[in-house]
């Protein structure tokens, strides 16, 4: 698997979006995710970032971000993301990237008044309806695990369900290591993923709450998750995704560490390549 970065490491430091890809480039990582809002972003920055990437040799993979609205009790609210949801998938065909990656978001009102089944049907019914959008530009969709509470998708048994009932071939999975630990998914259930995965996120937490630190900074055991995920043989990235940095004048070696660290424990797994 190639190693990337979500962009949005250097974006939080407010740093440039060009000058952030050419610190990826230099450092090394193979590819990287471009966070970015897809409504509103101008036709001129599009170009740029596409010249950008193609100068560096960074190819783009997933345009990561966050679609709540989707299963959304309110139909003109559904609606309103679908078509929010499209620009994104428009955007990365034009950056040439693979897959799309969004959060789905969580249940209402401590799953009461709204029946929690509708809430799961609507982001079915969304989500086919963007397959096929998305399978006639040839992008993927990844559905990201979140390890809150009330999220629709917070463990692997929910994302196998809902891959599975969805039934769409343009609508899988994606891996976030630190996000199974906050979950209490061992790596053992990583292979209940196999044929449905696409994408990998790696970072680092205490084990408690969502940190996305550069690994080594927190308590997660990387060895066994990358195991398990080389065994499902994914043609993909492990793209590393960074929070705010502590210190955003030192961003750049923060992104630095997280990469080191990152491609140590890939070639330990013998999973970059």
């Amino acid at each position: 698997m190639k190693l990337g970065i979500i962009n949005s490491a250097f974006a939080q430091a407010g740093i440039d979006t060009v000058a952030g890809l050419e610190h990826i480039a230099r450092i090394g990582f193979d590819t990287v995710d471009i966070g970015t809002e897809a409504c509103g972003i101008s036709a001129r920055e599009v170009r740029r970032v596409a010249r950008a990437t193609e100068k560096l040799g960074l190819p783009v993979i997933s345009l990561p971000f966050t679609a709540l609205g989707l299963i959304d009790f309110q139909k003109p609210v559904r609606e309103f993301h679908i078509e929010r949801c499209k620009r994104f998938i428009d955007l990365a065909k034009a950056w040439n990237a693979r897959n799309i990656l969004f959060v789905l978001g969580e249940y209402v009102w401590q799953r009461e008044v709204i029946p929690p089944a509708a809430q799961w049907q609507w982001g079915i019914e969304s989500c086919r309806r963007l397959g096929d959008y998305a399978g006639k530009r040839q992008i993927d969709i990844a559905l990201e695990l979140e390890p809150f509470r009330l999220s629709l998708l917070n463990s692997i048994d929910a994302m196998v369900r809902f891959v599975d009932e969805c039934d769409h071939p343009r609508v899988r999975a994606n891996i976030d290591v630190s996000h199974l630990v906050l979950a209490d998914v061992g790596p053992n259930e990583v292979q209940k993923l196999r044929g449905k995965a696409i994408h990998v996120h790696v970072s680092d937490c205490d084990g408690k709450v969502h940190g996305d630190l550069p690994p080594g900074r927190g308590v997660v055991k990387f060895g066994p998750y990358l195991q398990a995920i080389k065994e499902l043989g994914i043609d993909g990235v492990v793209a590393v995704e960074l929070e705010y940095p502590p210190d955003a004048t030192k961003v750049v070696e923060w992104v630095e560490e997280a990469y080191r660290e990152t491609d140590r424990l890939m070639q330990l797994a013998d999973l970059r390549g």
